[in-house]
């Protein structure tokens, strides 16, 4: 199976251009954007961690300062930074996430505060309010759910407190209620998927969704992006099928065993992470079914599912690289330093296919 070029739609953010980076470490530092006087350049960068990123002021979107904020410039070498991961680090994303977070600001020599949710929102907002009585001078935040932060939002704003949210949104305003979003476009890697699963199906047949959580941006914009572009390209794949998985590799595998009793005809299945792919995966072994006989098609790039490539279980996989330390503590030092920050931060992510799997495993977190 070859791959399938990525089609790129204008965005009115920070949306990269650079190629594909080719990079094998899991956690390093960030590639520098600034110069030596401290003007930003603005240019696509490949980091050490994997991610295509631009500075955090590049891009033509709106952006941020921290007059328009309310905050006060601070030297990030001084400052406590709190860190809120939202799901439990069973999933190889939640890991390489914390893990790429705690080692860049140790690399940086800066003061980090922890908390895990373990998948529990109202845990996550009694966390973060935590972490503010605990003296965190600025936030980064890995939201479980896009709504719900009033209370957080309040909290920070009454101390002045810059908030970075990283791989999923908060329904917030920018620049006001916090300062910048850094993450992947998910309505792209959805098309993306729907592009490498029109391939792998011919673009004829019933297909399956599994669903991620519900209550999250990453969700719907994948699940709208996978849609449009069935709809667009390929009329001749109908989905039959959708249900969430919550992005969990059991809750995956028990669905798609109902799926196979409900639609044994199934052709495809369209898995909104890795996890759940790999469940489905199961599913399907336990079935008794052959590799290659369901076609699937996952977002994330973690080894176990680009080894699903290897193996020929797994068609197609979108990467979303979760090593945002880097470039986290790069956004919120430009950004406490006074120097404007895009609201919108989004990376370019990679994919694998049955021709660069095996190369390029190494590349998978």
């Amino acid at each position: 199976m070859k791959p399938i070029a990525a089609q790129r739609r204008v965005h009115a953010r920070t949306l990269l251009t650079a190629g594909l980076v080719t990079s094998l470490a899991l956690v390093a530092g960030c590639a520098k954007s600034e110069d030596d006087s401290g003007s930003d350049k603005g240019a696509s960068q490949n980091t050490d961690s994997g991610q295509v990123v631009a500075s955090p002021s590049g891009g033509s979107g709106p952006t941020c300062a921290i007059d328009a904020y309310g905050g006060k410039k601070i030297d990030l070498k001084s400052a406590t930074v709190g860190f809120s991961q939202s799901e439990k680090e069973a999933n190889p994303f939640r890991i390489a996430e914390t893990a790429s977070i705690k080692a860049e600001a140790k690399k940086r020599g800066v003061q980090l505060l922890t908390a895990n949710a373990q998948s529990q929102f109202s845990r996550q907002i009694s966390d973060v309010q935590d972490l503010i009585a605990k003296g965190a001078d600025l936030l980064v935040v890995a939201p479980l759910n896009s709504d719900g932060w009033e209370p957080v939002l309040r909290a920070a704003a009454a101390k002045h407190i810059p908030i970075v949210t990283i791989d999923r949104k908060i329904n917030a305003t920018a620049c006001k209620d916090y300062v910048s979003f850094i993450g992947s476009d998910f309505v792209e890697q959805g098309e993306r998927a729907a592009d490498q699963m029109i391939e792998a199906t011919g673009g004829k047949g019933e297909i399956a969704i599994l669903l991620g959580a519900a209550g999250n941006n990453v969700t719907t914009e994948r699940t709208k992006g996978f849609e449009d572009r069935i709809k667009e390209k390929a009329p001749g794949l109908k989905i039959v099928f959708r249900q969430t998985g919550d992005f969990a590799r059991e809750k995956g595998q028990s669905v798609t065993e109902n799926l196979i009793q409900s639609k044994p005809g199934i052709k495809g299945i369209y898995a909104e992470n890795d996890e759940m792919g790999l469940g489905a995966v199961n599913a399907l072994k336990g079935a008794g079914k052959k590799p290659g006989e369901v076609k699937i098609v996952t977002i994330d790039g973690t080894r176990n599912a680009v080894q699903g490539i290897v193996d020929g279980w797994i068609d197609g996989v979108v990467e979303s690289n979760p090593r945002f330390g880097p470039l986290a503590f790069q956004t919120l030092d430009t950004f406490t330093q006074g120097r404007k920050v895009s609201q919108d931060i989004v990376i370019q992510d990679s994919s694998y296919t049955e021709s660069n799997a095996k190369s390029d495993l190494g590349k998978a977190y």
